[in-house]
């Protein structure tokens, strides 16, 4: 009898170790708190190509951030502890970018939003809205057909501004410099970057997107750029949207006009809320404004 009390002392004290061990491995792979550095975690892409992708908070609905041109997923650092506290946050870098794999020869619209779906694929969110910067308005607008069943919604961060626009690739080479930066690639961006900074942007800021972006892979920038003009000239990107039947909401500066009527024709649902003053940067520029105006887009998205 004393033996058989014992034995179940013994046994109830293994069970309550194995749960607290339990309980420790789940916090270990949790989201982690809007305080904490999240780990560094890694997807597989379409081609192999390892993308990197950070998480934190926690919820059933994610807003996983997408970086645009040059820059990568520090771009939101002034919204991951603001969103954290209520949703899970997921920010990446696009394959050519940050920690991601550079191995990729062709960096198309299609081939980021296939990084974009291996992130949404290995953080597994029931829900997500995807937040794109620049050009990243058209890869996340790209990713909606490739997981339907997950995204919600797409807001874009001064992008999308006229899906009428259209020019010629050698026109749009021109626009952005492309042969400058074939022939001197960092003077050349450092340029390019300038041109997209608000008047009274914060000096420190400004150096260090400036001297960051122009410190980007030089070959796998360059052929982003082609293909990007490329698609606009080959209007794909107004076929895109075709297909989103989302909703889509931008929060764009006034640097350049927003055409609300001429997006409308291409999309089931637009809206815009412009940022008077501000740059390219908007996010990093005016953080608190940016913040409210995402806030208020996430919940009509939310809402509808």
């Amino acid at each position: 009898m004393e033996m058989s009390v014992y034995m179940k002392k013994i046994i109830l004290k293994s069970k309550n170790i194995i749960i607290l061990c339990a309980m420790t491995v789940l916090f270990a792979v949790s989201c982690s708190t809007p305080t904490q550095n999240s780990q560094n975690r890694y997807a597989k892409s379409f081609d192999g190509e390892q993308i990197s992708y950070n998480v934190y908070g926690e919820g059933d609905i994610a807003l996983l951030f997408v970086h645009g041109w040059s820059c990568d997923g520090r771009y939101w650092r002034e919204q991951v502890p603001h969103f954290a506290e209520e949703y899970c946050v997921i920010t990446m870098d696009l394959a050519g970018h940050g920690k991601s794999g550079q191995h990729r020869k062709v960096y198309s619209l299609d081939g980021f939003a296939q990084d974009v779906k291996a992130v949404i694929e290995a953080a597994n969110p029931k829900k997500v809205i995807l937040i794109g910067h620049s050009f990243g308005g058209e890869i996340i607008a790209s990713t909606v057909k490739l997981e339907p069943e997950k995204v919600i919604g797409i807001i874009g961060a001064d992008t999308l501004h006229n899906l009428d626009e259209t020019f010629t690739k050698e026109e749009g080479y021109k626009l952005i410099g492309l042969d400058g930066m074939k022939k001197d690639f960092k003077p050349a961006v450092r340029e390019f970057v300038k041109q997209m900074m608000a008047k009274d942007v914060n000096h420190e800021l400004s150096n260090w997107i400036i001297n960051d972006m122009s410190s980007a892979p030089r070959k796998a920038a360059i052929n982003m750029l082609e293909e990007y003009v490329g698609a606009i000239a080959d209007k794909k990107t107004i076929d895109i949207f075709k297909e989103v039947k989302v909703p889509v909401i931008c929060i764009n500066a006034d640097l350049w006009p927003t055409n609300i009527e001429a997006n409308k024709r291409y999309m089931t649902s637009f809206d815009v809320k412009i940022m008077k003053g501000a740059g390219h940067f908007l996010m990093l520029e005016r953080p608190e404004e940016f913040n409210s105006l995402l806030d208020s887009s996430i919940k009509e998205i939310i809402g509808n």
